[in-house]
């Protein structure tokens, strides 16, 4: 019995950002460099199949800094950590090493530099995400204020509309962020933000690359975990833009094509912090069903690296 066709259009650039491989990277680099076991606080990134390949190698993934033993090393995850974390680690005498994506660390010193000069912070995110909670940490308690949505943003009560500023997240959706700033814009016209937004260069490229094919598909598959921000707001950006069957697989085996129907056009991308093995692994599973012609969208060309922490490339080891 002959196969249906399928053309499966690849949205691109998908998967893997730079912070997210530099995390992974650190994490790699401080087994081989200090032996097994190595501490990562958090997972290092939201990915189960990242999580499970790195405990195979020897790391050992907590909650809280109080569950890692003594006399090993501790890496913090690439969504950021509230100062408490390092202040308790140099404390403990642990070693560490900051896996923090440099472009969060760069909101956290903004919310250092509008607290420092007393502005009241208001913090555009998701309410638990560890991101929010790092960035939200780097400031004394009360000093940001969080706004998730367009109501929260017409409704938030501030101490004095002359003296604020705004951070986001970086993995919000670009769209939803546009509109919650403008809010604020409209009610607090003397609001500061950031030259330029916070939002992850990433984060922005992933969301355009699936409104290039959204239009085009039947139904619309995001390669990534139901905890990572990023991954979400590509199932919602596909939605909006008028792929309503867009759903968040993790694997192949997680795939329900008795909700996908009658399909002739795939989309298929990934979220940042999803390895190419597992679109791989979805295509393969395709291919079972399917006679599959794989279309690959142009995008943007992503060229951005970031330095490791020195004491995983200096010549001797530091812990």
């Amino acid at each position: 019995m002959s196969k249906k066709p399928l053309t499966v259009l690849l949205a691109n650039p998908r998967g893997f950002c730079a912070g997210v491989e530099r995390a992974i990277e650190i994490v790699e680099r401080a087994l081989e460099r200090y032996g097994a076991p190595v501490y990562v606080r958090h997972e290092i990134v939201h990915n189960r199949f990242v999580v499970e390949s790195l405990e195979a190698k020897g790391a050992v993934f907590v909650e809280e800094l109080e569950e890692v033993p003594e006399g090993v090393p501790v890496i913090f995850s690439a969504h950021g950590v509230p100062k408490e974390v390092p202040s308790e680690a140099e404390r403990r005498r642990l070693f560490y090493l900051d896996a923090t994506c440099p472009l969060v660390s760069k909101v956290h010193r903004e919310a250092e530099r509008h607290a420092r000069v007393g502005r009241q912070i208001l913090l555009i995110g998701h309410a638990g995400h560890p991101e929010v909670i790092g960035t939200m940490g780097q400031v004394e308690e009360g000093a940001i204020l969080l706004v998730e949505n367009v109501d929260e943003a017409e409704s938030v009560q501030v101490d004095d509309p002359e003296n604020l500023a705004y951070i986001t997240q970086t993995t919000l959706s670009v769209d939803d962020t546009i509109e919650i700033i403008a809010a604020l814009r409209r009610r607090f016209p003397a609001i500061d933000g950031p030259k330029k937004e916070d939002i992850c260069y990433a984060t922005t490229n992933r969301q355009e690359a699936v409104k290039a094919i959204a239009r085009n598909c039947d139904a619309l598959m995001v390669v990534g975990a139901p905890n990572s921000s990023n991954s979400q707001r590509l199932v919602e950006v596909a939605r909006r833009e008028g792929c309503p069957k867009s759903l968040l697989v993790q694997r192949a085996a997680d795939i329900d094509w008795e909700a996908l129907g009658e399909i002739q056009r795939l989309g298929l991308t990934a979220g940042a912090s999803a390895p190419e093995v597992l679109v791989e692994e979805v295509i393969a599973a395709c291919r079972d069903r399917f006679d599959v012609q794989l279309q690959n969208v142009s995008g943007v060309v992503e060229d951005v690296t970031f330095k490791l922490p020195r004491e995983l490339t200096a010549k001797t080891a530091s812990a």
